[in-house]
């Protein structure tokens, strides 16, 4: 089960609890132990969230690979400067 999940964090980035256990068709308290297991491994960073979504509160667990860094923003940065040559 633990492979399964890795598999889906991989291809669809942070999830939910409830969407990952949607996705995967098993009861989210099936998917607790597992989930635990691996952020104590250290394979997974989780965190409690709490989302509005069209006006309605929903509560969960949002996970995400700990390997996985969001890509650097692209052009030029803050406090950069040209050289100038004169």
């Amino acid at each position: 089960m633990d492979a399964n999940i890795l598999k889906y964090l991989r291809s669809n980035g942070e999830q939910l609890d409830a969407d990952i256990s949607k996705a995967l068709n098993v009861p989210i308290a099936r998917l607790q132990p597992a989930f635990a297991q691996l952020a104590e491994s250290g394979e997974l960073i989780c965190c409690k969230v709490t989302r509005f979504i069209n006006g309605k509160k929903i509560e969960g667990t949002s996970y995400r690979l700990s390997c996985d860094l969001p890509a650097p923003a692209r052009g030029r940065k803050p406090g950069s400067t040209k050289n100038k040559t004169a």
